[in-house]
């Protein structure tokens, strides 16, 4: 009986939808485009499904397509790991990514999961990036695995996206709210702050670009007034305002002294509110072995991180 699609058509359908076109993909795979698409259009013939959608942009992929990549990813990784185990060939090349609000301990267990790396060659990426694009990042499967927060604002919104877009939200841990602020800020010195004493400082946030919203905002009070705003679009920016402008940001109270030094301090802020951050995958696709191993350090700096009164 013949097989429903072979490795090689596997491992061209992955190039092409990591490509985002047929042009791009033949180029990179040394094969013929009207080969290349021909195989393409053989594979959904044989699935019954569209797996992609095309335009004169290019192609992406259908709700099925990210379905069947999540398989086709799959099966090549077992296949380049029978290879390994049975032909003396090198360790394949290990693969993830990952997309993230400006969280340090993310990059921390990011920083410790290319650590453990126990291969010659490998390809990881890390995105800190806006709300929106982690959502969409991990929905496409450009990235394993995207990691934002939610509380009782935004959670119906995200919740709803989520589950419209496929993805599955899974708790990491719950924090109070705190306020980041340079160590010489008269707030610094302070056991807790109220909204009320950070009038008079600038309010620093994270920019979420064209898709702006309050519910997407990486920071929680965000459709309270602030008289004084500045809006960055990376961290170490806004720990540097927070040195020269004496500004402040709302955040999980989570610092990392190894990235971001001693200048910077947390101070708990009087709301009734929480803030739950949790990671975010597609619900019917399988997690890679790498990106287990990416959970199980981010479990891991957690675990010495989080304040027991987070």
């Amino acid at each position: 009986m013949d097989s429903l699609v072979t490795l090689q058509q596997l491992k061209y359908f992955i190039e092409v939808a990591a490509s985002g076109s047929i042009t791009r993909a033949a180029a990179a795979l040394y094969v013929a485009q009207p080969s290349l698409s021909k195989s393409m259009k053989e594979i959904e013939a044989r699935v019954g499904r569209e797996l992609f959608t095309r335009t004169a942009q290019g192609i992406s992929l259908t709700p099925d397509g990210v379905e069947f990549l999540g398989y086709a990813r799959q099966v090549v990784q077992q296949a380049d790991l029978l290879e390994q185990r049975y032909a003396d060939k090198k360790p394949p090349r290990r693969l993830c990514s990952i997309s993230t609000q400006h969280y340090a301990f993310a990059v921390n267990a990011f920083v410790n999961m290319v650590r453990r790396a126990d291969t010659a060659e490998y390809e990881f990426t890390l995105r800190e990036t806006r709300t929106h694009d982690i959502i969409e990042d991990v929905a496409t499967l450009r990235s394993d695995i995207g990691i934002l927060y939610r509380n009782p604002f935004n959670q119906q919104v995200l919740d709803k996206i989520f589950r419209t877009r496929g993805l599955a939200f899974h708790p990491l841990f719950t924090a109070r709210p705190h306020v980041f602020v340079s160590r010489t800020n008269p707030l610094a010195g302070r056991a807790s702050v109220s909204p009320a004493d950070l009038a008079d400082y600038p309010c620093l946030s994270f920019d979420q670009g064209v898709h702006n919203s309050f519910y997407f905002a990486e920071e929680i009070l965000s459709t309270e007034f602030s008289p004084k705003a500045v809006r960055v679009s990376d961290r170490a920016t806004i720990f540097n305002l927070m040195i020269g402008l004496n500004g402040y940001t709302i955040s999980t109270g989570i610092l990392s002294t190894d990235l971001n030094g001693e200048n910077i301090v947390s101070v708990p802020l009087e709301v009734d509110d929480h803030i739950e951050v949790g990671w975010i995958a597609p619900a019917s696709v399988q997690l890679t072995g790498q990106a287990r191993t990416y959970l199980d350090e981010l479990e891991r700096v957690l675990a010495e991180e989080v304040d027991d009164d987070s």
